[in-house]
């Protein structure tokens, strides 16, 4: 099969390569940029596991072409994770509330709730539950989940569109 050049900036730093037109972003991600976080689920776009950030908008990394993001920005959880590798707000808010048990769902929820909270800084339980309705976990009860996404809303995080989640001092 032929294969197409493809430029994109993933957590700030560029990949360049060459992939077969059916190559996900979600595989590129994984297996040419080596960034593992983005996990395959159910590979429809129903669980979530593999949400990334898309020049900011929460995407399903399964359901997008590798050629489609070509000269885009691509954030992934590794990218919302602080620079020297400590835990995002929302990645702290997780851990603290109990709100993660196996991992295999956690970058997708990570990713999920960054994308959320920047754009809605102070939600309600119903719009957290709307807001991850994309996203499943077979291991927690969800209210983990909500607690976490309120916790981490009472801390005054900061989310900068597709960029890295930092607190307010």
């Amino acid at each position: 099969m032929h294969e197409l050049p493809v430029a994109v900036s993933v957590n700030g730093r560029s990949y360049q390569g060459t992939v077969e037109p059916r190559v996900t972003l979600a595989d590129f991600l994984r297996d040419n940029c080596g960034l593992t976080g983005t996990h395959l689920g159910c590979e429809h776009g129903a669980c979530g596991a593999c949400t990334v950030l898309l020049d900011g908008q929460a995407v399903r990394a399964c359901l997008v072409f590798a050629v489609q993001v070509d000269g885009q920005e691509v954030t992934t959880v590794e990218g919302i994770a602080g620079p020297d590798g400590e835990l995002s707000p929302v990645q702290a808010a997780l851990k603290e509330c109990h709100g993660l048990q196996c991992g295999f769902c956690t970058p997708g929820f990570v990713t999920s709730i960054t994308a959320l909270l920047r754009d809605n800084p102070k939600p309600t339980d119903c719009e957290i539950r709307e807001g991850l309705s994309g996203n499943f976990c077979r291991c927690t009860g969800y209210q983990g989940i909500v607690n976490a996404v309120h916790r981490a809303s009472e801390r005054n995080t900061v989310i900068a569109e597709g960029a890295p989640a930092t607190m307010e001092a």
